[in-house]
């Protein structure tokens, strides 16, 4: 009798091995699951982030921030949270982000699986420089970001960034890859037309009426937008002269040629509106200057005044000019691509047209924590 319980006992405490053992090894296999699922969903989280970035039109501030409490099965107990944070480590760039995204899944109000990633998101390509035909960039030009050129370009400038060219590239200064006969553009041409803005435009379904300038002299002073103009769009038929002291929050939009003769101007689009349109030049005077935040669109080229010294403008967003480029090297001309901004969401006759200079993104890195 005590052998067959001595036995009777070995096999019970054999047997609770193995439940136990099975036990453990189902417990790893869960959690394995769980590990694997919060991976997924934390790169999900991930993917979020870069489709919203490339689309600011989406998101009411600049770029998207992020945002908590994210759901990729609406119902589900699974979450991520997003931090975005733009990388200006470099101020000079405005074409990288740091992502942060932690996934969990909530038991009630506990946390019982997490995974952290981070990322490292660039836009690129990134054009910051159009120019619709062969051109020189002169010793005065600074170009933060890529560059497309419709002809062969020669640069004597700096060029931190990527050049594309249907024609060849010489130069040096160039800090990115050179691209030469290519047959496609990174980013298609804005398209941007004056009737589309002038004297009416629309938000949506709705029409809205822009300012209309009369005078050829475009007066000085400070121009927001209104309730009757949200996009705050200015708009001139013909030629048009500023001077000193124009500051306008929204769009300018000249049929003509725009003669800059004064110091001290600017223009700031407003959320997913072009800040500068004109359908043929952009004449400087000696001394002039204009400072843009936002997209430009040039129908022909930038020039300067005949016995001019010097000119300046300034454009953080993207230039974008259909014709010869920047003509004179006597202007100095800094450029910063700055997507978020240029960007932009039009509605010509009430129906919605996107466009964006960032043609695609692609993580640097990501690191597991």
């Amino acid at each position: 009798m005590l052998v067959v319980l001595f036995i009777v006992m070995v096999i019970t405490i054999v047997s609770l091995g193995f439940l136990s053992r099975s036990d453990v090894e189902l417990a790893c296999g869960q959690n394995m699951i769980l590990r694997t699922q919060m991976d997924y969903l934390a790169e999900s989280g991930l993917e979020h982030a870069r489709g919203l970035i490339l689309n600011p039109q989406d998101v009411s501030s600049q770029y998207w921030t992020g945002a908590a409490g994210q759901q990729l099965a609406a119902g589900s107990d699974d979450y991520y949270d997003l931090e975005v944070v733009r990388d200006d480590s470099v101020p000079t760039n405005r074409c990288n982000y740091i992502i942060n995204c932690n996934s969990y899944r909530l038991n009630g109000v506990e946390q019982i699986g997490r995974s952290t990633l981070t990322a490292k998101l660039r836009l690129d390509p990134c054009i910051a420089y159009w120019a619709g035909s062969g051109t020189t960039v002169s010793p005065q030009i600074t170009i933060n970001g890529d560059v497309y050129c419709s002809g062969s370009l020669t640069n004597n400038g700096i060029i931190d960034g990527d050049v594309f060219a249907s024609g060849t590239i010489t130069g040096a200064n160039i800090v990115g890859q050179r691209n030469e006969l290519v047959t496609q553009t990174p980013v298609d041409w804005p398209g941007l037309m004056s009737g589309h803005f002038g004297p009416t435009y629309y938000i949506g379904s709705t029409s809205y009426s822009a300012e209309e300038i009369v005078d050829a002299n475009h007066p000085m002073g400070n121009f927001i937008p209104s309730v009757w103009n949200p996009a705050g769009i200015r708009y001139h038929s013909g030629d048009l002269e500023i001077s000193n002291g124009v500051h306008i929050q929204g769009m300018l939009v000249v049929t003509g040629d725009l003669r800059i003769t004064g110091a001290n101007n600017d223009i700031t689009a407003v959320k997913n509106f072009p800040a500068l349109l004109v359908g043929e030049q952009v004449l400087m005077k000696d001394g002039s200057s204009l400072v843009i935040n936002g997209l430009a669109q040039i129908g022909q080229a930038i020039s300067i005044d005949a016995g001019a010294a010097s000119a300046s403008i300034q454009v953080t967003g993207g230039l974008f000019i259909n014709g010869g480029g920047i003509t004179s090297p006597l202007i100095t001309v800094n450029v910063k691509a700055a997507p978020a901004i240029a960007s932009i969401e039009t509605w010509p006759a009430g129906v919605s047209k996107r466009w964006g200079p960032a043609a695609g993104a692609f993580f640097r890195n990501i690191e597991r924590k």
